[in-house]
């Protein structure tokens, strides 16, 4: 199939979450380049909107830059590039106030009914899992959401942005992948247009991937339907770096009822006296945090979800239950209306009985490999947002920093293509940037094939390569994913390509990536916990697992 459309921007930004628009917004204030945004379905779908704890910033006099730090490298489990976590969470206020600019509104003590006279406007703080102060800065608990409009707005109404909805990046345009002699330059990104079925050759100086998360590669999770690691498997695929796939978060807590999909309680109820209990066996409910931390409910996210898996098993019961009766009805409504909303929707009353909740994949700590700026190393190309690994998380993710890295590493990363811009376009290779080629112009009769593989990714993900893993189950895992892939690659060159037919190519490499990861890591650390070595070994401290790979077929 050949297309003989081309489209040429400045800049591209592939995704438009938070991470995505604000690449966009921070491209548009450094220079008076046209930005293409392309999203893959509307633009207010995504994981950002879904996020709900908030934004972890040092705004309290009580609070300081080294205690976020240490909280933030005490979650990553010694693998956290601290001076990147320092970066960041520097440049944490700064950001806040920007998003105040634009309109954002973040909830004030006064509107939760935590102040004394004179302090009503200050900022409601709230504490989150790892958290050893108040430090989470909130817009209700449907945080995501309400940032995520404003940012919106903004892209909207700025004369530079242009937004495409219903447009799939298929791969991104490399030099090397062309062949091209020379230093490797990202050149732009094969898309699909989704409703006309036209495939668009977009070249552009820069490229930011911000395409989000890839909890779909799982049976469980509490991420939306659109997060397959599109990203992380793109990058892949054209020989960039990537790390650290083997952390991949699970939150230990999302709705457990058989009329709610996916929907999250956020860790922000712990945070606010919420305690987790499990079934005794006699008709009581009885606390067991305790004997997994000191922080108890609050631990950090990978020992939590650790935790309830273990006591599920142990004690043969579907869910474990979140506890917030002894908190006043009144500051529950407030606090978390959203949540209070949904969880009365299904019958459950917070404010009289427990809530029942279960671990679900959550978010990928690893992804591509970059430095604080989102830069690759491949010029022109950055990856900001879940899709990248800056060394911020670590082995595990402290509550409400992936906001903070959604906003801040998208202003880098701006500054850092300003810095080089007229190096990419005086420097750029002279060659002519081929158009689509690909497959055959038919469609496949097979539907079904697509649906079950994508099915039996995420069954066996789920089963092999969960909270608890073994190198038998990893093994198992490795050569299911290596006989689909191969199934999907006839698919992508035998057939008309199509949206669910990226999805689906991209799932398995993203999963495949994972397994490859936990493999190789011969120890027990953070979200990676494999019983066949149980401890954590001091001489991986610092050490990420990086894998570099050719695909089967360019």
């Amino acid at each position: 199939m050949n297309d003989t459309k081309t489209v040429f921007f400045e800049h591209l930004v592939i995704g438009s979450g938070l991470a995505g628009l604000t690449s966009a917004l921070m491209l548009a204030e450094k220079s008076e380049g046209r930005i293409a945004v392309i999203t893959k379905g509307k633009v207010d779908i995504c994981n950002s909107r879904l996020a709900q704890g908030g934004i972890a910033c040092v705004l309290d006099e009580g609070d300081s830059f080294d205690e976020h730090l240490a909280d933030t490298l005490t979650a990553g489990d010694h693998l956290c590039n601290a001076a990147a976590v320092r970066e960041i969470v520097e440049a944490g206020p700064e950001k806040v106030r920007w998003l105040r600019e634009l309109g954002t509104h973040f909830t004030t003590r006064g509107e939760v009914g935590d102040a004394s006279p004179g302090h009503q406007d200050e900022f409601h703080l709230g504490r989150e899992g790892g958290h050893h102060k108040r430090r989470v800065i909130h817009a209700g608990d449907i945080t995501g959401e309400n940032v995520h409009n404003s940012l919106i707005a903004a892209c909207r109404a700025n004369p530079q942005i242009t937004i495409l909805e219903e447009h799939v990046a298929i791969d991104l345009i490399t030099s090397r992948r062309l062949g091209w002699i020379g230093q490797d330059q990202c050149l732009g990104a094969y898309v699909l247009d989704s409703l006309s079925g036209e495939v668009k050759t977009f070249v552009a100086y820069s490229v930011i991937i911000a395409t989000g998360g890839a909890g779909k590669v799982y049976l469980y999770t509490s991420n939306s339907d659109i997060a397959c690691g599109s990203g992380v498997a793109m990058c892949s695929r054209a020989f960039v770096p990537v790390a650290n796939m083997e952390f991949f978060q699970f939150h230990p807590t999302v709705l457990y009822h058989r009329n709610a999909k996916s929907f999250l309680i956020s860790e922000a109820l712990r945070g606010e006296g919420g305690i987790l209990k499990v079934p005794d066996g006699k008709g009581n409910l009885v606390t067991f945090m305790e004997n997994y931390h000191e922080m108890a409910s609050l631990a950090p996210r990978d020992v939590v979800a650790r935790a309830i898996d273990n006591e599920l098993k142990r004690r043969g019961v579907p869910c474990a239950y979140l506890d917030m009766t002894a908190i006043p009805r009144d500051f529950l409504v407030k606090r978390f209306p959203n949540i209070f909303e949904k969880c009365m929707a299904v019958g459950v009353d917070m404010s009289k009985q427990p809530i029942p909740v279960v671990p679900a994949a959550h978010y990928c700590c690893g992804g591509v490999k970059t430095d604080v700026n989102g830069y690759t190393g491949v010029k022109g190309l950055y990856v900001c947002g879940e899709a990248g690994c800056t060394g911020l998380h670590g082995a595990n993710r402290l509550a409400s920093n992936s906001l903070l890295e959604a906003l801040v590493v998208p202003d880098f990363a701006a500054k850092h293509i300003m810095e080089h811009y007229e190096e990419l376009k005086n420097e750029r290779p002279a060659g002519v940037v081929p158009v689509w080629h690909s497959g055959q112009a038919k469609d496949s009769d097979e539907q079904v094939v697509i649906e079950h593989n994508w099915e039996e990714i995420r069954r066996f993900m789920w089963d092999y390569v969960g909270i608890v893993r073994t190198n038998k189950r990893l093994e198992r895992a490795k050569a299911r994913v290596s006989m689909i892939r191969n199934e999907i690659d006839k698919y992508y060159w035998d057939f008309r390509i199509t949206r669910e037919l990226i999805e689906l190519r991209n799932l398995a490499t993203v999963a495949e990536l994972i397994i490859d990861s936990a493999l190789e890591r011969k120890e027990s650390r953070g979200l990676h916990y494999n019983s066949d070595y149980p401890e954590r070994n001091a001489a991986l401290d610092g050490v990420d697992t990086v894998i570099t790979r050719r695909p089967f077929r360019q």
